[in-house]
């Protein structure tokens, strides 16, 4: 159980451990008839192996997925998760950071990674015939990597530039300060890069430390997909494991893992960023709902219907009828036990308060009269086609696996996901709207308004 005072969800034995058992224990999740054979291994460690077998595809992907993001950092931890995430292919005990790529890439294959504020994930794709390559490589990366003093310093080098070149995207840096506005300083509302005031004094030792406590098997997800043999899996990520930390024995105490603090209830702010840029980049939105609210369904569809698309109610009133913006859209974040709504749009600055304006008064008049049937329907059509058709790689059925197991603790079936759409109905949609865009809006602007007040 958390300490008081906290929620955090996914920490301790993960679903179907058996505890102190030394031998693993598989189960098939599902025989899709939309993807393949889905089948799940929990070893005696507690890490999990989940693959999707698609005899059709002459491609694997690979991933391993760690449950632990910014959100699990203290203030001046800020940026650590990241850091590591850089420094995992910077070289083992086996290879070098050139071997590393060197050995990927001589086969045609491709590796990245990317740090979220709950999670990491380090994949490899590869054709089929390569997958034992793709393994050996990628564990040997994440369980063993020497974090050398050297590589430290010339990764910090490099994310203070990544830093930096993020301040230069005002688009992208708008929904930073948001998340601020609306989290606050609670864990949620930071950069997942951290700060340069973060970044700059970080030891070797704090990521060392932070690296060991936190990359622990029973917070791990190893998921596969394509054409592959769960077995065989199963088998390689054992071999390249071996001696190494992921291969602790079940009795071993685990390290203390920290919870993140509760996400707290922050009144609606309006943050402001003066910028010199051509253009102004807003976002007003309030706090959401969680990943795990059954009301999620009815969210997507909302979402789909105001600003999901060309056909989406802001897009044709503030693009398409009075041109007043090039890009506008909205769009719901979902985390363990919070969420965000929100629409974003770029426009010229002269043009700020009258999409703002715009903004609110369609955000205000879907929570006061609801959508249409055909509205509804439309906005289901899209989300159902989305999903199906974001199944068509390896890549996102790899990720639909770890996503599934890692946040939800269960893979809902293609089938079962898309009748959970079909049963949507118009009052669910409604009452969910009258009750998310009645909230308290926050507001977050980069652009050339110098000491405007935009909080009237």
């Amino acid at each position: 159980m958390a300490p008081s005072g906290v929620v955090r969800h996914a920490t301790g034995a993960p679903p179907g451990r058996a505890g102190g058992s030394s031998r693993a224990v598989t189960r098939t999740l599902s025989e899709d008839p939309l993807g393949g054979t889905v089948r799940r291994t929990v070893l005696p460690s507690g890490l999990r192996v989940l693959t999707e077998a698609i005899p059709a595809m002459r491609s694997v992907s690979f991933g391993i997925w760690v449950a632990v993001g910014s959100r699990d950092e203290t203030g001046p931890q800020a940026g650590a998760a990241h850091f590591l995430e850089h420094l995992l292919f910077k070289g083992t005990h086996k290879r070098t950071a050139m071997e590393i790529s060197a050995e990927i890439e001589a086969v045609g294959g491709e590796t990245n990674a990317f740090t979220t504020k709950e999670y990491t994930c380090y994949y490899a794709r590869v054709l089929d015939e390569d997958l034992p390559l793709a393994i050996d490589v990628m564990c040997d990366a994440v369980a063993d990597s020497l974090l050398e003093p050297a590589d430290v310093e010339t990764e910090r080098g490099v994310i203070l530039e990544e830093i930096a070149m993020h301040d230069d995207e005002p688009g992208d840096e708008v929904h930073d300060i948001f998340a601020r506005a609306v989290y606050g300083d609670h864990p949620l509302g930071r950069l997942i890069s951290g700060t340069e005031e973060t970044v700059t004094p970080m030891t070797r030792r704090q990521i060392q430390g932070f690296y060991r406590s936190r990359y622990t098997a029973p917070q791990i997800v190893v998921a596969a997909a394509g054409n592959l043999d769960h077995a065989a899996v199963v088998r390689l990520v054992r071999q390249a494991l071996a001696g190494t930390p992921l291969d602790t024995d079940p009795a071993t105490p685990a390290p203390h893992r920290p919870a993140t603090p509760t996400v707290p209830v922050e009144p609606a702010a309006t943050l402001v960023e003066p910028k010199e840029t051509e253009q102004a980049h807003v976002i007003l939105g309030c706090p959401g709902i969680d990943r795990t609210d059954e009301r999620r369904f009815a969210l997507g569809v909302l979402n789909n219907v105001l600003g999901g698309g060309m056909s989406s109610r802001l897009f044709q009133e503030i693009r398409e009828r009075r041109g007043l913006a090039y890009s506008v859209y909205s769009y719901a974040s979902q985390y363990a036990d919070s969420g965000l709504f929100a629409v974003y749009a770029g426009c010229a600055p002269g043009k700020v308060d009258e999409v703002l304006k715009l903004t609110r008064a369609e955000l205000a008049r879907v929570a006061a009269d609801g959508l249409t049937e055909a509205e509804v329907a439309r906005g289901k059509g899209m989300s159902k086609g989305a999903f199906v058709l974001g199944l068509e790689d390896t890549g996102s059925r790899m990720s639909r696996l770890a996503k599934g197991e890692l946040l939800y603790g269960d893979l809902m079936p293609v089938d079962e996901l898309l009748a959970r759409v079909d049963a949507v109905t118009l009052d669910d949609v409604n009452t969910l709207a009258a009750e998310l865009l009645a909230r308290p809006m926050s507001l977050a602007v980069v652009g050339p308004f110098g000491e405007r007040d935009f909080s009237a």
